[in-house]
């Protein structure tokens, strides 16, 4: 279609196509601002899978449309998806695509899959657009339904729309990617304006993901391949159960899919070895050396990956530093692998190259004087449960905080969060992204598994709730110092005199503090000290500010019942402090049921 028609279809201004398109996941796409400088393959390496995945892709007598990926953490799955998606392109095939990440709430659960991938196939097609756009017209809940019923009325149903006017010709493009399956970590979205279901507290999060995966997996076996439709679908994942399960003996798609085991089949030491040769050959004449590294320091560490990819670019990152010296750090990585005839684990090398990488970061960090008794192991996991969001804990205002507030809201100076990871650029990296928020990513997920993995960080552990009691600890500490004179606040919250940041952290203490002294049942002694320095009376002063500025205690019901709880579990050991709270506690809800009353006059 020419390009100047497009920008003027009046389909693009129909109300359904503008509802679908609040309810997509742009960062998902493949070429997505958010995905910039995305991991792919070099030119010449993974040529066989790439070249099998293509021919598969490609051939419409191939006797499966469903192509699946699996491999281990590390085994370069979303390098080959994102160089399929480029090679789809170009070849005028790409439908859609769609990039998980755990890391990211529009695109870590399902919500968003089925949409967004309307909307890439609507876009290269106008009777497709406009039937979707009538359907979401005609339903407009249709995004609340299960997966099948969306994949039915958003693609099924729009495509036999176009087929049935002889307007599909042999050039629809028909390649749907999906890449990421075992990052889909059930969390439930908030990002598209979308009010979410309340999930229950006690809900097992990995089954509640496990569940989303499989209910995707059904929804294109029963929608796509059952229907018929000419699409062809490749899902990259690790081998985790929802996808292990349905592609086993007896599983749902165990017939119905081609399976591609990256582990199992492709040897990709010759492509690591491509891979180091071109970045250290870039590195020596940068530095003026070609001679820097040799052939068998290269050995040395694809030996050292065991298969992985991941390895070999951390190494890589880790190496290249700008302001290091390449052969310093090639040295120390070399003397990081393990030596020949150690037993080894799948995850040993990268486990010890992640605990070096800590270690030296820890005692660099630890060694600076401000820095005097500061635990960077816990602030570290405090920035990397940020991240992952505090979903463990109900009802927490800022489930993921941007690194600026979140090293705020620890009682850190401005921009500590640069310093704490100024020696871990090799792993993770701080990010603006699209709303402004400066967020830390990482950039391996394996890297994540690492810090929530007891068995591997081993003494480098550290466990959720150290972090809760933590913040618990640094949310009264600043309460109790915050330098505002309490008798005589000014009537509306923005107007405190104090800088935005510290004002926003302010916020988060007094709506946090609740869940938090629940998720950290050893700080009994802090809660006193807090109690009889006047903390409570405080947060009394400061709540009007936040909560009844419009004529309703809207936070009232569950930061009640926090505190609640929290008074039962000090009534036997600290009888003086839950007398205090309860004071308070009945007072609150007074006022709250007061305040409601006046907004429903």
């Amino acid at each position: 279609m020419d390009i100047t028609k497009l920008c003027f279809d009046a389909t693009f201004d129909l109300p359904g196509w503008a509802l679908l398109m609040k309810n997509i996941a742009p960062n998902a796409l493949h070429d997505s601002k958010a995905r910039y400088d995305a991991p792919k393959c070099d030119e010449d390496t993974r040529v066989e899978v790439i070249d099998e995945i293509m021919e598969r892709m490609q051939d419409p007598d191939a006797p499966q449309r469903l192509l699946c990926m699996t491999g281990a953490a590390g085994s370069g799955k979303s390098a080959l998806q994102q160089t399929i998606a480029e090679r789809c392109t170009k070849s005028k095939i790409l439908s859609a695509a769609f990039f998980l990440s755990s890391t990211d709430p529009t695109r870590n659960n399902t919500s968003f899959i089925v949409p967004t991938i309307a909307y890439q196939i609507g876009l290269k097609h106008r009777l497709f657009r406009s039937s979707v756009a009538a359907a979401v017209t005609h339903d407009p809940y249709v995004f609340s339904r299960s997966l099948k019923s969306q994949m039915d009325v958003l693609i099924v149903r729009p495509f036999e729309s176009v087929q049935s006017s002889q307007q599909i010709g042999n050039t629809f493009p028909y390649a749907i990617l999906i890449d990421g399956l075992d990052e889909c970590n059930g969390a439930p979205n908030t990002a598209s304006g979308i009010t979410p279901g309340i999930t229950p507290v006690d809900v097992d999060d990995r089954r509640r993901a496990e569940d989303q995966q499989e209910e995707l997996l059904a929804a294109i076996k029963h929608c796509i391949l059952d229907n018929d439709l000419p699409f062809r679908v490749f899902i990259a994942s690790r081998p985790e159960w929802a996808i292990h399960t349905a592609l086993a003996p007896g599983g749902l798609l165990r017939e119905a899919a081609y399976h591609i085991q990256l582990s199992h089949k492709y040897d990709a030491s010759k492509d690591m070895r491509r891979y180091l040769r071109r970045r250290f050959e870039d590195i020596g004449l940068r530095i003026g050396n070609p001679q820097w590294f040799s052939e068998g320091d290269i050995g040395t560490l694809v030996g050292a990956a065991s298969g992985q990819f991941i390895y070999v670019a951390t190494a890589y990152k880790y190496i290249s530093e700008r302001r290091a010296s390449p052969e310093k750090m090639l040295k120390i990585v070399l003397t990081w692998t393990p030596h020949e005839g150690q037993a080894t684990r799948p995850f040993e090398t990268l486990d010890r190259l992640y605990t070096n990488i800590l270690l030296a970061a820890k005692y660099a960090y630890e060694a600076v004087e401000s820095h005097h008794g500061r635990d960077f192991l816990l602030l570290l996991k405090a920035h990397h449960v940020g991240v992952t969001g505090f979903d463990n804990l109900p009802f927490v205002i800022a489930e993921y905080p941007a690194a600026d507030l979140l090293s705020a809201m620890l009682c850190l100076e401005a921009r500590a969060e640069e310093t704490l990871i100024s020696d871990l650029r090799s792993l993770v990296a701080l990010e603006t992204d699209d709303d402004g928020d400066l967020c830390l990513r990482l950039y391996h997920k394996s890297f994540s598994d690492f810090l929530q993995e007891p068995s591997r960080a081993k003494d480098l552990f550290v466990p959720e709730d150290r972090v809760y009691m933590h913040l618990a600890s640094c949310f009264m500490q600043q309460i109790i110092e915050c330098p505002l004179d309490f008798d005589s606040l000014p009537a509306k919250w923005e107007e405190l005199p104090l800088p935005e940041l510290y004002r926003r952290s302010l916020q988060e203490a007094v709506e946090d503090l609740p869940s938090f002294l629940n998720g950290a049942p050893a700080t009994d002694e802090e809660v006193v000290g807090f109690t009889q320095n006047g903390g409570w009376q405080k947060i009394n002063n400061l709540l009007p500010l936040l909560y009844f500025k419009q004529e309703r205690f809207y936070g009232g019901d569950d930061w009640m019942g926090a505190l609640q709880n929290l008074t039962d579990r000090l009534k036997a050991r600290k009888p003086e402090a839950a007398a205090v709270i309860s004071a308070f506690v009945e007072k609150w809800k007074n006022d709250g049921k007061q305040s409601n009353a006046k907004s429903r006059r």
